[in-house]
């Protein structure tokens, strides 16, 4: 019987991969060794793509910052991450922003809603800032773990080539989505989830909804009212809510102050499309 390490495996693979321009894609089984075997042999590696062997986190699956740091420290051609892990701290994420300023994607996905830095319990806000402010051609930026309106200002005043948010479970008032909407110069798609951003920044903003491709906002702090203004205010946008759909009623009958599951926004030269199901309506 051959007994072969798991370093000493991943080296057998990697090893061919070195003189080659590539996409690396993986589940996190992989676990941070692996991963620096991967940074070891993969110099011309382009775009990084880790995926949860377990969405749910009930595994053991020893995959940290650790491995995604040594990776941007060993791989200067990297300008594309999407990185699931179970916990992050600041220190690693300004580690990789110095290590990477060419990044043009960084998604970061935190399994656990909310997650603070481990070491020292607070929000991520100082380790997003970093990625913003350093890497000056991102394009695609998705965060997680716990994060205040703080991040939201920084990612507005630098996110001047950004196209793509993905926001979900963060912010603590209004004014992060006032801070994206009225900053980020060249978004196209923002996409909120789970966050406490209400009419108001809606409202206050929605002349620059018309030089974005789409919004999409579920489980936020909308109602009926504010889309309702909205759908007013910007014709040439069309704005459709979805609610749940055993409990789907005509809008037209709903009061202002009825709260909206699901917001969706988006430019069409086209007008309202005439294909929706039942929950979904045209305001």
């Amino acid at each position: 019987m051959i007994n072969v390490s798991l370093s000493m495996f991943y080296s057998l693979i990697f090893t061919s991969l070195k003189s080659l321009s590539c996409v690396f894609q993986v589940m996190d089984l992989i676990e941070d060794h692996g991963l620096a075997v991967v940074a070891g042999s993969c110099s011309k590696l382009q775009e990084l793509r880790v995926f949860p062997s377990d969405p749910f986190g009930a595994g053991q699956v020893l995959l940290t910052e650790r491995g995604l740091v040594d990776v941007s420290a060993s791989c200067p051609m990297l300008e594309s991450v999407l990185y699931f892990c179970g916990q992050m701290t600041n220190e690693a994420l300004i580690t990789i922003a110095k290590n990477r300023p060419n990044f043009t994607c960084f998604r970061l996905c935190i399994l656990e809603p909310r997650t603070p830095d481990y070491v020292t319990r607070e929000s991520l806000d100082a380790g997003f800032s970093a990625i913003v402010e350093s890497c000056k051609g991102l394009r695609r930026l998705s965060v997680s773990g716990l994060l205040t309106d703080l991040v939201f200002k920084s990612i507005g005043a630098n996110g001047n080539c950004l196209e793509m948010l993905s926001i979900a479970f963060a912010g603590n008032s209004d004014l992060g989505l006032h801070y994206i909407l009225s900053g980020c110069k060249t978004l196209k798609k923002l996409e909120i989830r789970d966050c406490p951003f209400g009419n108001k920044p809606l409202l206050a903003n929605a002349a620059k909804l018309e030089t974005m491709r789409s919004l999409w906002m579920s489980s936020c702090s909308l109602t009926l009212g504010a889309c309702r203004q909205l759908a007013e205010k910007m014709p040439r946008l069309t704005v459709e809510i979805m609610n749940d759909p055993g409990r789907t009623c005509p809008v037209e009958s709903l009061p202002d102050d009825s709260p909206v599951e699901t917001l969706y926004v988006y430019r069409t030269i086209a007008g309202p499309r005439s294909d929706t199901p039942d929950y979904v309506q045209i305001v």
